[in-house]
This record gives structure tokens, sequence and C-alpha cells, in this order.
């Protein structure tokens, strides 16, 4: 470290989003690195709302496609969504609409790639100026860190990277100019990073197979949650209640656990009006809905909607979720069925810890997710495997009828601990040559 503070140039198109985990991710370890004589400088979208805290530009996009979509959003917050939204929106959509066709047909990218034009000049004109230290992409929406990498080749920037998601679809080739540029991407981060890091021991092994050239550069760093701001008091009740907390689609569906819990009542149908589900956030995802339909569960599988702003409490929508985490005698975690689970761990996982609440995971190839939710006295099942599904749901109801749910001990995986190793590893290889930071 050097006698002044350093400055980092934080990529991250999703930054001060609420309730997005791409943005949660790198906005909650901001004041972690401040604390520890870091100075952030922040670049996003205008998406996420201002920070205060620190040094925060907030840039549109130069493709008309992300113009009209960050546009519709500036609008909305500004204006509302009545008719002068409405006129206003029209006549932008007419006039970006040949350019909009123009884009897709001469470029075929995601309309969030644009984002890294302004970002890249922004971010030269910084790097030029002589008070930049470090360059850090984050995503999620793989502008960052396409930024990221323009400021290194043509500036020089010493570039560390953060990739939330996996950037190549296992099992298959990129199948379109999109997904074949992002396998080119990760190729240039393997390649040319200082330093690169990956949620999940699968995501890093898979992009090391792919780039042998990463080396020692890539590292696994689990991003962690925050702790509670308001702690809430777990209290049993008569109806033993799970808690699912995120969003739910055809990839990430509830169906595993519609199929368990309904081969489970089929064998022990007086447990019925004992078994809750709630549901929160998005709406329930199209087949589990049918199933439920289907097997009249309607009266166990409630959906309680998204938790918003109270006025009467003064809690955050995000402060709510996280209070009734803590009050659920379970949570319930969805993975998936597809390849690509062996490289992701949801990110609500790390909330879960920190509620103290026992996890009921329903998972898919991924050893290290299976060991976190043991580790942390939950109980895993197969997605794929229904009887060991409803196993698992009863071996729980068994220990809340017997008043044995576990209050977990087990300390949670925090932001902080996710920051000590950035920063940890970064002085490594600055200390042993892995890299040139």
């Amino acid at each position: 470290m050097t006698s002044r503070r350093q400055r980092w140039l934080i990529l991250s198109h999703a930054f001060n989003m609420d309730g997005r985990a791409a943005s949660l991710t790198v906005t909650d370890k901001l004041r972690y690195l401040a604390q520890a004589g870091i100075e952030p400088v922040i670049l996003s979208a205008v998406t996420g709302a201002q920070d205060k805290r620190f040094e925060h530009h907030r840039l549109l996009p130069w493709g008309p496609a992300a113009l009209r979509f960050d546009l519709r959003h500036l609008l909305a917050r500004h204006l509302g969504r009545g008719p002068a939204y409405r006129v206003l929106m029209l006549l932008i959509s007419l006039v970006l609409a040949p350019f909009m066709v123009l884009e897709k047909l001469l470029i075929g990218l995601r309309n969030q790639w644009s984002w890294a034009l302004p970002a890249f000049v922004r971010g030269a004109w910084m790097l030029r100026r002589g008070d930049i230290d470090l360059v850090y992409s984050s995503g999620g929406a793989y502008s960052a860190h396409l930024a990221g990498w323009w400021l290194k080749r043509w500036c020089g920037a010493k570039w560390i990277v953060e990739v939330h998601d996996p950037m190549v679809f296992p099992g298959r080739a990129p199948a379109n100019r999109d997904e074949r540029f992002q396998a080119r991407l990760e190729g240039l981060i393997c390649q040319h990073a200082d330093l690169a890091w990956w949620f999940t021991e699968g995501a890093l092994a898979a992009a090391q197979a792919r780039h042998p050239v990463l080396r020692e550069r890539g590292i696994v760093v689990m991003p962690g949650a925050e702790p509670p701001l308001r702690p809430a008091i777990y209290t049993p009740g008569p109806v033993c209640v799970l808690g699912h907390f995120g969003s739910l689609s055809d990839s990430r569906s509830l169906v595993p656990f519609i199929r368990a819990l309904n081969h489970l009542l089929a064998h022990e149908p007086q447990w019925r009006p004992l078994l809750r589900l709630e549901v929160y956030g998005g709406a329930i995802d199209g087949p589990a809905q049918k199933l439920i339909d289907q097997h009249k569960l309607d009266d166990v599988v409630i959906p309680m909607g998204r938790l918003e702003h109270d006025p009467a409490t003064g809690l955050s929508g995000r402060e709510r979720v996280v209070q009734r985490m803590q009050q659920v005698d379970a949570l319930l975690l969805m993975h998936g069925e597809g390849d690509e689970c062996e490289q992701y761990i949801p990110s609500k996982l790390y909330d879960y810890f920190w509620a103290r609440r026992p996890v009921l995971a329903y998972t898919h190839l991924n050893p290290q997710l299976d060991r976190l939710v043991r580790e942390h006295e939950g109980w895993c099942a197969p997605a794929t495997n229904t009887v060991a599904g409803a196993a698992a749901l009863r071996e729980l109801i068994l220990r809340w009828q017997a008043g044995r749910l576990p209050t977990v001990t087990v300390p949670p995986i925090s932001t902080a601990d996710a920051v000590d190793e950035i920063l940890s590893v970064v002085e490594v290889a600055k200390i042993s040559g892995i890299s040139k930071l």
C-alpha cells in the first residue's frame, strides 16, 4: 500500500440498483474498501441511484437500444408513467428505431454493451489525469469488463475483474454473436487481467480449463452478504412456514419443490394443514404454477408478492425481506436443473445464512453449494430426485414437530470477508509477482 489513499475506478453497470444481486455484490463492498484506505470512484449506468458517499458518475450508454431503455427509466423516475411520459417515449422511440435496427444488424450484442463506450472514455480521461491507481470491473453486465479491457489495452491500466456469472454456458457451443462475444471477452480477461475472481469453484475450474494461461491469477472469492441492520426474533408457531425469497423462472423453478411436496403429502396427508410455503419477490414461475393448480396446492404455496418500503416502520423493501427471513421456520433455495448450475450459487444463499434459519436446498451438480448448505446445518436434495426431495422435506418437518429446528450458529460469509480476501490477494500478487499490480 502507498502512503496516500489509493483511488480505485469501479466499473459496475448495475451499481446501486435496489434489490439487484449484481448491484449488491459490488455496492456493499465499498464501505469496507474505504475503511481499508481505498477511495472508490464509481462509473455506472443511470438506472442506479446516485451514491452520495463517494465520487460517482452515472453515464448514459451511446447505443440506441440501451439509450432508449435508460431514458425510459429516467423519465419514469422524474415524470411518472402518465401522458407526458408516454408522449416523450413515443417520440424517442420513433427517432431511435432506425438506429436500433442498424445496431441489431451490424453489432448484434445485448443492448447494454454500448455502456462500455462512455465508461471507457471517462475512465481513460481519469487515468491520463494520473489519479487512478487501479481499475476494478464488476459484472453482471459484461459491458463493465469490456470497458475494463479497453482501459487495460489502450491506457495500460492495472485491471482486476469480478465475474458474477459464467460467460460461457457449459454443455454447448456459443449459439449467437452475443455468446461468441462473451466467450472472446472471457479469453481476454483470462489472458490480460492482473487478477480475476469467480464466485464458485465450478466457474473458476471451467474458465481455467478453457484458458490455462489464467493460472494463479484466477481465484474464487465468495461474495458473502451484509448482516441484518435490524435483527428479528424467531418464534415458532402452529404452522411450519418455509420462505422462498428472490426471483423464479423456467430455469430456476419451484417445480422440484412442488413435486417433492406433492409426493410427501400423498404419503402424509395429515401434514397438509401444518405446512406453508410463502413465496416473496416475483411471481411463481409458470411451470410451477401449473403443478400447483394440478395438485390443488394453492392453500400450501402462497405468493406473497414483493415487499416494498413501509412508511409506517421506515423499513426499506430490502430490510423487510431480511427481517422476514429471520422469522420463518426454514428457508427454501431453488438452484435449477441446467448444466450451468455447476458453475453458480444463488447469491440469496449468503443472505439466508445471516438469517440464522436452516436452509432446505434443491440443488444440481454443485458440490460446493451442497457443502455450504450442510456446513450451515441445512438440508440438500438433488433437484431431479423427487423421492430424495420429499425425504429432505420430511426430515425438516419432523425436526420442526420435535421443536429441534436449529438456530444456526455457524458464522455466515460476510461482505467484509470478501473484501479482506480481495485486498489480501492483491497484496500477495504485488509481492509475489503473480501479476503486475
